[in-house]
């Protein structure tokens, strides 16, 4: 085989590799832990339709530490209303948002200290984005002028944050 060959034989390895989407991780004993106890609580069968759960310990940058878990029964998530949701998400579906919301959790907590960063607009364009994350509840006004991600919608921001990237 020549070198063209050989070229062109990697490259069409490679395009397969790269359309099979992302492989899923090693898995090993007691990787599932959380999931066993999650089944053995509410199993899913005929007559069960199991749950979800999410949990999380996290040190933030600011050291302060959060401990939460929340679950749902399947049941339950499939009879509410989605469109519930809707403004969350929206709320979330911003970039400068998101940077706001982790520059918030870094320590940074007036609109003053938010403005005085680069690519994040003007203030009253980070105004408009605080209002925003403040209706949808990730934003609480702590006082002051200062803005913090309440306690409880720290580990479910993360989670969506983990959620929402791409399984490598």
């Amino acid at each position: 085989m020549d070198l063209e060959e050989r070229v062109a034989e990697l490259e069409r390895r490679m395009a397969e590799l790269e359309s099979a989407g992302p492989a899923a991780p090693a898995v090993g004993d007691g990787d599932f832990w959380a999931l066993d106890a999650l089944k053995a609580r509410h199993p899913v069968s005929d007559d069960a339709d199991g749950a979800v759960l999410f949990t999380g310990a996290v040190r933030v940058p600011t050291g302060h530490r959060y401990e939460w878990q929340y679950g749902q029964l399947t049941e339950t998530l499939f009879d509410g209303d989605w469109s519930e949701t809707a403004d969350s998400f929206a709320a979330l579906g911003n970039p400068v948002r998101l940077r706001l919301l982790r520059e918030i959790l870094g320590g940074l907590r007036t609109a003053a200290d938010l403005a005085a960063l680069e690519g994040v607009g003007t203030t009253g364009q980070i105004y408009h984005h605080l209002r925003q994350l403040t209706g949808a509840g990730w934003l609480h006004v702590a006082g002051r002028g200062q803005y913090e991600v309440p306690a409880g919608r720290v580990v479910p921001l993360l989670v969506v944050l983990t959620a929402a990237r791409p399984v490598t």
